[in-house]
Formats: structure tokens, sequence, C-alpha cells
């Protein structure tokens, strides 16, 4: 089963990793490529909010990757080689979580591709902790992970976390807008002509949007304001992206899974149109 109106190949494609290793509230991430694939089937492959179509551009759905349950360590290392390979045969990656923690293996294998990139997070957790019940590989920890790469960070939409996370991410990161979604043109500013791998964490909708997540925290932004803010990253360099801690059994209305599948189509049609001209 491919996600509606893909191919079986493309220059953009979804690549399911359901990698769940240290979720630390609700499982359930790892079933969120199977359910989103399923639920696609009723929505447009039309995004009104882009005026692209799914069915016009060169979008590959490649399945589910194959992941060892109970080896985080491993898991992170097949990820990062996926992609790494697809990125040699010239292709832009979406990746279908799972859990965050996935984006740091992704980033990896994007940093060796792309110089001087900058990761775009939206979230509703700053997932900057030092550790995590001793851990330094969790979802609670990536971006802090990812920064310690030399990796320049651009974190938005979050409310949640730690009073030192707060801190290390007004210090550390290159640009931090808690708390809602920014205008997109300051980090344009910044960012300029920059690669930008986007990882969108979908529990920084608000529950009443989106209560299928793994971690709900209240005080989010709607649907409506999320989508307009990714259509105005158009004229970003978008190189690759990650959408993930989606948990579609913890939503029995299904909708969720259907406001996932909505997300991702909108992420995949912008990978398509910066690689018109990227």
């Amino acid at each position: 089963m491919r996600f509606l109106g893909t191919k079986a190949d493309g220059k953009v494609v979804i690549l399911g990793v359901p990698f769940e290793e240290t979720v630390s509230f609700r499982p359930g991430t790892r079933f969120a490529p199977v359910e989103v694939r399923k639920v696609s089937d009723g929505i447009e492959t039309y995004s009104p909010y882009l005026n692209m179509d799914i069915e016009e551009e060169s979008i590959g759905d490649l399945g589910d990757l194959e992941l060892p349950i109970g080896n985080r360590e491993k898991g992170l290392v097949l990820i990062k080689k996926e992609i790494e390979k697809l990125l040699g045969e010239g292709r832009k990656v979406l990746s279908i979580g799972g859990e965050h923690l996935l984006s740091l293996a992704a980033v990896e294998a994007y940093a060796g591709s792309y110089s001087n990139l900058v990761v775009l997070h939206i979230d509703a957790h700053t997932d900057a902790r030092g550790t995590y019940l001793g851990e330094r590989l969790s979802h609670a920890t990536v971006m802090r992970r990812v920064r310690e790469l030399g990796v320049d960070v651009c974190q938005v939409g979050v409310r949640s976390g730690l009073r030192e996370e707060f801190g290390y991410c007004r210090e550390k990161f290159l640009f931090f807008h808690p708390f809602s979604l920014p205008c997109v043109d300051d980090i344009k500013k910044l960012v300029s002509d920059r690669p930008v791998y986007l990882s969108l964490d979908v529990d920084v909708l608000d529950p009443a949007f989106c209560p299928g997540v793994g971690t709900p925290e209240p005080g989010g932004v709607s649907y409506r304001e999320l989508v307009n803010f990714l259509a105005s990253l158009k004229g970003l360099d978008l190189v690759g992206a990650d959408v993930v801690e989606l948990c579609p059994e913890r939503d029995p209305s299904g909708n969720s899974a259907v406001v996932g599948a909505s997300i991702l189509r909108e992420v995949m049609l912008l990978l398509s149109l910066s690689s018109r001209y990227g």
C-alpha cells in the first residue's frame, strides 16, 4: 500500500520509519506509517494551500524500513545508512515516524551530504535535555544531540520543557520562538539560501485537533495555523524532512491519522517544489 497519489519511485521519496525505542509516555508511534497510508485514500491529492497535486509530482513511496526491536543504536545506524543511500541516488527523503529520536539519524545522514545544514524544528516540546532517565539517546534529548553535531537549529512552537532546556534553546539555537509559529520571514532572513531539514512533531498541534500523539500538550496551534506556516516555507531550500510522534491508536475516531496524512501531503509537496530548483 502506497501513500495517496504516490508512485513506486520518485525524486522525492517517502520512507516509513517505525522506530520506537525511547517513547516516554504513550506507545504506538511505530504504527503511524501504516495508518496514514490507509487513511490517505480519504483525502485529496490536491493541496489548495500550495496549489499543487501529488499526481503531478515525482513523489514515490518506498514502504517501511525494517528495523530491529529493542536495539536503539542498531536502529539508528540502519536509518542513517538507508537515508545516506537514498541521498547518494539524488533523492530527497520524507521520513514517516515513529518517534522523534529517528531525526538524529536522519540529520546525521543529511549533514554528510549538505554543508551548512539548518534544522527547522516544529514541536510542542524542546527535546533538549542533556539526558533523560540517564540516557543520552532519547526523543527527549534529540535536538540537543542534533546541535552537538554542529548543526544549527531553528525551533518554533514549543510550549513544554524544563527551565534548563528553555535556557539552552535560547542560548544555543540559531532561532528560538516558543508558544506559537512565527512569521517565516524572520527565519528566512537568518537561513538565507542554506539547506533546510524540516523536523515536524505533530504534537505541536493542540490535542483538540490531534489527540492521537505520544505526548499531548495543551495550548498548541490549530491545523490551519500549521498548514499556513508550512505553505509560507516556500522559497527555502528544503532538502529533507520527517513527520514524527503520531500515535494513531490513541485516537479511536481515526481523525488524528487523517490529520497526519494531510500534513504529510503538504510536506511532500513542499519537498517536491524545492527539488525543482535544487
